[in-house]
């Protein structure tokens, strides 16, 4: 995005947002302001998370991914965790690629997903696996864009039951351990080797996965997408900008990805407040948090949504565990941090948890 409109952006927010303090939220507020984590995994029955979430005003949207402790459990906690307390907590089902050279896959997966809307899934979350590790019978990769997809999309755009997809993975995954730019992907990727790509060079490019996600959303056009990770493009905002323009049915959550926005904010704070200002309705507050049965504290749960809070209110001088070096919050108005903690959620998924 050109930085003439990134200007013309913060001049009309500027004239509108300078009406004293009012115009922006403090630590104060963070208790009082309803909001909602749109991106969460739930492995346990406990609730200590859903506690937390209600004691600091979240609400949660907990996602199913297929892969260990294994999809049918995932859903079914998600399930449960939502009857229990569905003021407090959505859920979203996964698309299995089990079985996916089975002749019968597409009928069997609709009728799958079908029932997990019917539970209550207010969208369906497509994972990395395909891309990286769905192979065809022949043994080649499976892409998103592929025809035997279609089907499914078709069933969901109909259902108007949007996809969060995960296509790809971050430029890091690419990238030697030691050239990592975030010390978070060199923990991840030291931990899940079998997604490091850098160690897999056979396998598709950075590149081809968001080729291929690109196509797919040509070839639907009415699906509502949210690009879960800010879209794997979280390397560079003007990037997506330009895929945002490019598809106005697609929105992105900033689950485990917040951490490049603050570093790109070092470097030029005021690029990444007017990306903020210009596509403040497609941009999702998530954090990508886990609970489990040997999971986060509630106080971890708390201190972390709490750094998310002053980066996007306050003008602090800040840091990040993810890499070296201070930035600046960017204290954006009250009407932007609304959306991107609880409106555009409510907006894109249609399904919201009911009020208390």
């Amino acid at each position: 995005m050109q930085k003439g409109l990134y200007h013309i952006c913060l001049l009309g927010w500027l004239l509108c947002s300078c009406g004293g303090n009012g115009a922006y939220y403090t630590t104060e507020d963070f208790a009082r302001v309803p909001k909602t984590d749109a991106h969460v995994h739930m492995y346990t029955a406990d609730t200590t998370f859903v506690h937390q979430a209600r004691q600091d005003n979240f609400r949660l949207l907990t996602i199913a991914v297929e892969e260990p402790p294994g999809m049918a459990l995932q859903e079914q906690l998600g399930i449960a965790h939502h009857q229990h307390y569905p003021e407090r907590v959505a859920f979203a089902g996964t698309l299995s690629i089990a079985n996916w050279n089975n002749p019968h896959w597409p009928e069997a997966t609709i009728s799958h997903l079908d029932t997990m809307i019917r539970a209550g899934a207010i969208a369906i979350k497509f994972y990395k696996t395909i891309g990286m590790e769905l192979k065809d019978e022949a043994g080649n990769f499976v892409m998103i864009d592929h025809p035997r997809f279609d089907t499914v999309l078709r069933f969901l755009t109909g259902k108007g039951i949007p996809v969060i997809g995960h296509f790809g993975e971050p430029k890091d995954c690419w990238l030697p351990l030691e050239q990592m730019q975030m010390n978070s992907n060199r923990k991840y990727y030291s931990r899940h080797p079998e997604f490091h790509m850098y160690a897999h060079p056979s396998y598709p490019s950075y590149h081809e996965q968001i080729a291929a996600r690109d196509r797919m959303l040509q070839k639907h056009p009415q699906l509502r997408f949210i690009g879960a990770h800010l879209g794997s493009l979280e390397w560079d905002t003007d990037t997506l900008a330009a895929c945002l323009d490019k598809f106005p049915n697609m929105a992105v959550d900033m689950a485990a990805r917040i951490s490049d926005l603050q570093f790109q904010a070092m470097k030029d704070r005021q690029k990444v407040y007017g990306f903020f200002i210009r596509y403040q309705d497609r941009l999702l507050y998530g954090t990508d948090r886990t609970a489990e049965d040997d999971g986060p504290t509630p106080q971890f749960i708390h201190e972390a949504w709490m750094r998310d809070w002053a980066f996007f209110t306050s003008k602090d001088t800040l840091r990040s565990p993810s890499f070296e070096g201070v930035f600046t919050g960017l204290q954006l108005p009250k009407t932007v941090v609304d959306k991107i903690y609880r409106y555009n959620a409510e907006r894109w998924f249609k399904g919201r948890p009911q009020e208390q």
